[in-house]
């Protein structure tokens, strides 16, 4: 069973076991987080539903493995002739989680 969940606004292809990394969670490591946005669900006998915008009674549930950031991404800024130099470091958070299982 496969389904596409909108997780933060962001599109993601899930199925039971599959590790995803997305965007920073506010739960704690080993919780467990239910997504209700399933926009498409393709059963193991290949029938596909696809939701209006969502697909009611369907929610993917994921456990929280661990919040970690990103390497840094370095943002440098010059103006020449100016003597105008800025140099900006920053490390985006994200979280990864296991998918457990898609409730019908």
């Amino acid at each position: 069973m496969e389904a596409i969940v909108s997780i933060k606004g962001f599109q993601y292809k899930v199925s039971p076991g599959r590790k995803v990394v997305v965007p920073r969670l506010k739960e704690e490591e080993g919780a467990t987080v239910k997504f209700p946005e399933v926009l498409v669900v393709v059963d193991d006998d290949g029938n596909v539903q696809i939701g209006k915008p969502t697909v009611e009674g369907v929610e993917v549930e994921a456990r929280v493995v661990k919040h970690f950031k990103d390497k840094k991404v370095l943002v440098f800024k010059k103006k020449r002739r100016k003597r105008y130099k800025v140099l900006h470091g920053h490390r985006q958070p994200y979280t990864l989680i296991q998918i457990l299982n898609i409730n019908k």
